[in-house]
């Protein structure tokens, strides 16, 4: 008997796979090809990789380049060892069943999430500035005062603390997944583990983490993807020009001044397509070593 075709799906599916050809496929093809091209002696011409080559090579493009690459490497670096083990850590609390007010806690926690970047990092400036600001002072209180410094114009701390505020909006992200996914264990598998004299943290490192390990692995990729797309909070505390001294230029502020050009620097829409080609490559590469070098070990773990 012939099956019945679906047709239903493809009506469901087509206002999505529109808009997101649209406004994603449509760009991301019409940038990598941009990136091919080049003002010559008799106009715009097709110069293949050369782009890449002076993206890479030459040291006035090479030098910003690998400083901006270093940064975000430092930027996700910091959400990884931070954001995400604090995340999984308030996620194992607020799913005690004996934590009164969970929610109230899981709602606070989630809030700084749904927060423009232009407040946030505005509010943190304000807060940091050792002019008019209230870190020095509540510093004063606890009597660590010695300790503020200016650390948003410092070229050694500037990156540090961006990367912290950053961790601050978003760490109700990670918590909530955990969150979900703890609740998603079975409780036969818990009963039977307390039954084994397993209980507590005893329960969590030998029972509830190796089974949550895959929406870990899903987490520690969205927090590659996103923070390698990082744009806003550097723009918005720092600048376009990501001071000081270059200290917080991350990819993304790079790919804004080569492209659209920033006080007397003239944009150039080629090479920052080059730029952009190369954050596409970089975040593609990381994703297929997750898909295909993690993920597939982790599926062991799922139900």
């Amino acid at each position: 008997m012939k099956r019945p075709v679906r047709w239903h799906i493809a009506v469901f599916l087509a206002p999505a796979v529109l808009i997101y050809t649209a406004i994603m496929i449509v760009p991301l093809f019409g940038t990598l090809n941009l990136s091919l091209f080049n003002t010559g002696p008799d106009g715009v011409e097709f110069v293949g990789l050369a782009n890449f080559a002076t993206l890479f090579g030459d040291p006035r493009w090479a030098d910003a380049f690998w400083n901006a690459l270093g940064n975000n490497v430092w930027f996700f670096i910091v959400h990884m060892l931070v954001q995400n083990p604090i995340g999984i850590a308030l996620a194992a609390i607020l799913s005690s069943p004996r934590l009164r007010m969970a929610a109230f806690y899981r709602t606070a926690i989630f809030i700084p999430t749904i927060l423009s970047f232009v407040i946030v990092g505005f509010v943190w400036k304000l807060i940091l500035s050792p002019i008019w600001g209230i870190a020095p002072g509540l510093l004063d209180l606890v009597g660590l005062k010695s300790l503020f410094a200016p650390w948003l114009g410092r070229e050694e701390y500037a990156l540090t603390t961006l990367a912290l505020i950053s961790v601050w909006q978003f760490v109700g992200i990670p918590m909530m997944l955990i969150y979900a996914a703890l609740l998603s264990i079975p409780d036969e598998v818990l009963e039977a583990a307390e039954m084994d004299g397993i209980t507590g943290m005893s329960a969590f490192w030998k029972i509830k983490l190796p089974l949550i390990l895959p929406s870990i692995g899903i987490i520690s990729i969205l927090t590659f993807v996103g923070n390698f797309n990082a744009f806003d909070l550097i723009y918005v505390a720092q600048g376009a020009l990501a001071g000081p001294d270059f200290s917080t230029d991350i990819l993304g502020t790079f790919l804004y001044r080569t492209f659209f050009g920033f006080q007397l620097q003239l944009g150039d829409p080629y090479m920052g397509s080059a730029i952009a080609g190369a954050m596409f490559g970089i975040i593609l590469l990381g994703v297929c070593v997750y898909l295909f070098g993690i993920q597939t070990r982790l599926r062991r773990y799922q139900f």
